[in-house]
């Protein structure tokens, strides 16, 4: 007995081949054709049960048959393949009532496990909207394997209010992905608003989240409004968020059990409609292990659990990343300028310590710094080779840099000793070595962001006034812009 009609369009003959056999074999009825006309003409005669369609087809597009089938068969699952594997496609697919998105190429074997939910379990597909943005604006970037899920998993959330939990590496792109969510969901009406509870003193972070009331605390001159009241309506992203207090943690498990808080110093609760997205790059299991975070929490927050994978997992995404900063470098008023191939195979090999965040920098510096209207493979690999902020002129000039903090210490170290035979160095050898590691770390990074001195702070994770208290002690040279 047939589990059902699937209706294939592909003017591909070889995907229609082996989606007929593959379902076939799975014990569907199928149909394939190579055009939009004739599958049209079989979803208005009331045939199908499913149907796997291909989004570019030489007589038409399926995401504009997609709102003609959801209004005269409103519960026919459509899915949709497309060879354009980017984040506006999985979002395109998901805003015109597709069932699901499937990239190619695609595993035949989940094929076939969402045809069987889509044919057991036919749903009505959302309720239909326009894209809120004119499709070029691209907020994600990649083509691999790793990028589709996420774009997957980001599409199926967006008319969802469920609490997101994104994990990664610093750089790697969470509030990225937050944004995206908000901007492209339910709530884009809504603000977005990010706090960041590394960049927060630990006495201040319920102050910033709930708000306080005149005379809460000493210094409380006025009522001051949080960034729950501030993101009423729309998403608030907590980052890092496994550097909450515990007592903030209290205050906030609250929040999501109740819907309702109250202000420091306050008495009355306040009801709050927000949706909530958190982050962080730390393991939280080993912070519950260590009674630094609440398991209760834990699962409160992690509803939906997101993995974002580091650069050096998603290699193949460097020349359509390479290529998008350096579109936004030329927007920022930056030389308009190319990458070599080899070079490009050259970031491909890198690891990437700083992820995708590290990427953009790095396209940024050679756009500043270098002349040519060609970067060459041998300008990224010298400045890759010199792209540690540790290496600076006091270093002896024999063996290796130093590849991180810990190994930069160790360089200096040995090199005060050593010209002082068996005696200890004269008073003041931390300081001297921490200003051999700030000053070119800060230089380099205020570089890199183009003289921007809250990034900079962000990225080197200071406050912004303890940063220009450092460039003013330290004489530190801002280039303020570069045209």
């Amino acid at each position: 007995m047939s589990k059902g009609l699937v209706l294939v369009a592909d003017d591909d003959a070889a995907i229609r081949t082996v989606v007929n056999q593959a379902l076939s074999r799975a014990g569907y009825e199928v149909r394939v054709t190579s055009n939009v006309a004739t599958l049209w003409r079989w979803i208005s005669a009331g045939d199908g049960d499913l149907v796997i369609t291909d989004v570019i087809m030489p007589d038409g597009d399926a995401f504009e048959l997609l709102p003609r089938i959801k209004r005269l068969r409103p519960d026919l699952p459509v899915v949709v393949m497309s060879a354009q594997n980017t984040f506006m496609t999985a979002i395109k697919a998901s805003e015109k009532g597709a069932y699901e998105y499937l990239p190619k190429p695609f595993d035949l074997q989940e094929m076939i496990a969402i045809a069987g939910r889509a044919v057991s379990e036919p749903r009505v597909s959302p309720r239909e909207r326009e894209a809120s943005d004119g499709g070029d604006r691209m907020p994600l970037v990649g083509r691999s394997q790793a990028m589709q899920e996420i774009y997957r998993v980001l599409a199926r959330l967006m008319q969802t209010d469920l609490t997101l939990m994104i994990t990664g590496e610093s750089g790697t792109g969470k509030e990225l992905v937050a944004r995206a969510l908000h901007d492209y969901g339910k709530r884009r009406n809504g603000p977005f608003v990010a706090i960041n509870m590394a960049a927060i003193p630990k006495d201040l972070i319920e102050s910033e989240l709930f708000g306080h009331e005149k005379g809460a605390f000493t210094g409380a001159q006025t009522r001051s409004t949080g960034r729950f009241e501030q993101a009423e309506g729309g998403t608030l992203f907590l980052d890092e968020i496994g550097d909450m207090p515990m007592d903030a943690q209290t205050r906030l498990l609250r929040v999501l059990q109740q819907g309702e808080y109250t202000t420091v110093g306050g008495r009355t609760p306040i009801r709050t409609d927000v949706r909530i997205v958190a982050a962080t790059n730390k393991d939280l299991r080993i912070l519950i292990n260590q009674g630094l975070f609440r398991e209760d929490l834990f699962y409160r927050l992690n509803v939906v659990p997101l993995r974002l994978p580091p650069l050096r997992e998603r290699t193949e995404d460097i020349p359509d990343l390479a290529n998008h900063f350096l579109a936004l470098a030329e927007k920022d008023g930056l030389a308009s300028k190319q990458i070599e191939p080899r070079a490009i195979d050259i970031l491909k090999h890198y690891r990437w310590p700083g992820n995708v965040r590290e990427l953009e920098n790095l396209i940024r510096r050679l756009l500043a710094l270098y002349p040519q209207e060609v970067i060459t493979a041998e300008i990224v690999e010298a400045e890759l080779r010199g792209n540690d902020p540790f290496a600076s002129s006091s270093p002896p000039e024999t063996g290796d840099k130093p590849a991180d903090i810990a190994s930069a210490a160790e360089f200096w170290l040995a090199d005060y000793f050593s010209g002082y035979g068996t005696e200890l160095p004269p008073p003041g050898l931390y300081h001297r070595v921490l200003r051999q590691l700030e000053v070119p770390l800060i230089t380099a990074t205020l570089a890199a962001t183009r003289g921007n001195q809250l990034k900079a702070a962000d990225l080197l994770g200071l406050n912004r006034n303890t940063l220009r208290k450092k460039i003013r002690e330290l004489d530190i040279q801002v280039i303020r812009s570069i045209r």
